[in-house]
């Protein structure tokens, strides 16, 4: 039976994680080019102290590429934006997006037309020079933020700046009239129109926390946490033996470390956006480091619930965790934190939109999103701590809850085996070889160290075997090294044949008349391969698919693929599974990551059917 057991040493691990995640964010940075550059310019040559001035941003924007209007057609895209810094005695500034109008464009990769700008651009800001400024020379500065896009991809967002010396002193005269007076004439000031104007904004945002909320529900029921949770309400029902407050502060307590989880991959996500490098749900399991590190983990975890691992905690930790055979507020903490990184390879049905709409958003509306889907974690929990009367409906503890405990560990050990799966292709034969060698010996010293009864000495000796395993198994993930793994579109899976993914033959063959279905999966995604065996490799698809003459494409995302992961961010995804249909003479279809026979067949059969000519059969 564990007493003070992993707790506060899986804290440290699974905490460890999260941290090296949030630290990876900052790795693989790539530099932001930029295709949009301004001047600024003013309205006169001097101004009187007290009068009013103007001054104008000239964009200029590298032709075949756009940028969104100041009020984008839809909440999730990136607004361009000019900020005016003036030194700090002076008033708020007016800023209006004059001129031109922005265009409603249709682009391959939108379903509505978007207000966009494109070619030359001129921002225009009111401000007034304060009574009393001493003449000479005043630096206005200006910063002007924007995401460039064109047909075909999306750059991360940048801001790029400039600098105008305002001259304050009598006797200025008007210059660039054209330019003003265009910035004022009528009508210069609206902009495009955007979608569900009047409050859409504020509805559209409600509705993307509630799918994150329910994303994160339905996380609880994926086969990589369903282990966890099943083992954490057991835990719970055992310590309703211990009285009521037992229980409430058991699940609040994994609730916590849910909830430090999430917000601790929303900073990484911001981080990793912030500094231009790749984002999305899961994109860490692109690691073999991360995925090593886990398996440790995983092993570790498993020790424990077959009863040979037994750590005590310090006297304070000790105190906390209470006495007797209870897991203690660490050890549910912990278990929080655990579910969270063993959820990450998930895609459950209304986590992909939500995420993808947060990670488009500013920092603010990221953490929001990542909260709401771990409340929706947390939210079994959180139920038990409010009514921990629902302990009673489960049998009373005794000595099934040990066997319970035994089978569990079993079930993370197939979590284990998976994770081999997913290294087998990121690693050389030879590091996987040295990555499970480095585990038997973190398995074997486990038991050492609980087989020495007496000896301090052999004790401390065998806890130095477990460390130097568990480092040992991360330096072999971790060295450089080829991976043999053959790509997933290159394996044989049966009904369907697959080719591998090519953005310019499948939209080039689209354009010729061929229907061209893109499945994006990788290894480490549970929802991938559950929709591969369940929806993809079936009869009724496959017939669909060879009546229609479509060709199917298959993604491999397992390592980290840049063009991949800007697909996916043109469509607005940021994670997977994804299933894209190209239809000749129509914009692509975008399917659901909870992905069904009918859905798929009947979205075939209609492109096959649109893409006839009168006078033929389909």
């Amino acid at each position: 039976m564990c007493r003070h057991r992993i707790s506060f040493f899986m804290q440290t691990f699974c905490l460890a994680a999260l941290l090296a995640l949030a630290a990876g964010a900052g790795e693989a940075q790539i530099r932001k080019p930029e295709k949009a550059s301004f001047v600024l310019t003013a309205d006169r040559t001097a101004y009187d102290a007290g009068s009013p001035a103007q001054v104008a941003a000239l964009v200029t924007i590298d032709p075949g590429w756009h940028v969104n209007s100041h009020k984008p057609t839809f909440d999730y895209l990136i607004p361009t934006e000019l900020d005016l810094v003036l030194p700090e005695s002076w008033p708020a500034k007016t800023v209006q997006y004059q001129y031109p109008q922005a265009e409603m464009q249709t682009f391959a990769f939108a379903d509505q037309p978007l207000a966009v700008y494109d070619g030359s651009v001129v921002i225009v800001g009111r401000l007034e020079v304060p009574a009393g400024t001493a003449q000479g020379p005043v630096p206005i500065r200006a910063k002007l933020r924007y995401q460039a896009c064109n047909d075909s991809q999306c750059l991360p967002p940048v801001t790029t700046e400039a600098e105008l010396q305002l001259k304050i002193a009598p006797g200025g005269k008007p210059q660039n009239e054209d330019l003003f007076g265009k910035a004022a004439a009528p009508g210069g000031g609206e902009e495009g129109p955007k979608a569900g104007a009047g409050g859409a904004g504020t509805a559209s945002t409600a509705a993307m926390l509630l799918l994150a909320v329910l994303g994160g529900l339905i996380l609880n029921a994926m086969p990589c946490v369903l282990p966890i949770l099943s083992l954490k309400v057991f835990g719970l029902v055992k310590s309703a033996g211990h009285g009521r407050r037992e229980v409430v502060s058991g699940a609040l307590a994994t609730a916590a470390g849910i909830f430090v989880s999430f917000w601790a991959l929303a900073i990484a996500a911001i981080a990793a956006r912030a500094a231009g490098a790749a984002v999305g749900w899961g994109v860490q399991f692109q690691r073999p480091g991360f995925v090593a590190f886990l398996a440790v983990v995983v092993v570790l975890f498993c020790l424990n619930l077959w009863g040979l691992f037994e750590i005590p905690l310090p006297q304070r930790l000790a105190r906390l965790g209470g006495s007797g055979p209870r897991e203690g507020l660490a050890g549910h903490f912990t278990s929080g934190l655990f579910a969270t990184l063993m959820a990450t390879p998930c895609s459950a049905p209304f986590l992909g939109t939500a995420v993808g709409f947060a990670l488009s958003q500013k920092a603010a509306l990221i953490l929001a999103i990542f909260t709401a889907v771990g409340l929706g974690m947390a939210l079994p929990y959180l139920l038990i701590a409010s009514a921990p009367g629902i302990a009673r409906v489960f049998p009373k503890p005794g000595a099934w809850m040990d066997t319970v405990r035994g089978a569990m560990g079993f079930l993370l050990a197939a979590s284990a085996v998976w994770l081999f799966y997913v290294l087998a292709s990121q690693v050389s034969p030879e590091q996987l070889a040295a990555i499970q060698l480095g585990l038997l010996a973190l398995g074997l010293f486990t038991w050492l160290q609980h087989k020495v009864v007496n000896g301090r000495g052999l004790r401390g000796l065998a806890a130095a075997g477990v460390v130097a395993a568990a480092v040992i198994t991360l330096v072999a993930a971790t060295r450089q090294g080829e991976a043999t793994g053959v790509n997933l579109a290159e394996k044989p899976t049966g009904l369907i044949q697959w080719t591998a993914f090519d953005r310019a033959q499948a939209e080039s063959l689209s354009s010729g008349g061929q229907i061209v279905f893109v499945d994006v999966t990788a290894d480490w995604c549970f929802t991938c391969k559950v929709n591969e065996r369940l929806v993809l490799e079936t009869p009724e698809v496959a017939q669909a698919f060879e009546e229609h003459k479509v060709l199917p494409m298959k993604a491999d995302w397992t390592n980290r693929n840049d063009e991949i992961g800007k697909f996916l961010a043109e469509h607005g995804r940021y994670g997977i599974p994804f299933y894209l249909l190209y239809r000749p003479g129509q914009d692509p279809h975008v399917f659901s990551e909870l992905l069904t026979k009918e859905t798929l067949v009947a979205a075939v059969q209609k492109a096959g059917n649109e893409g006839c000519e009168p006078a033929q059969t389909c």
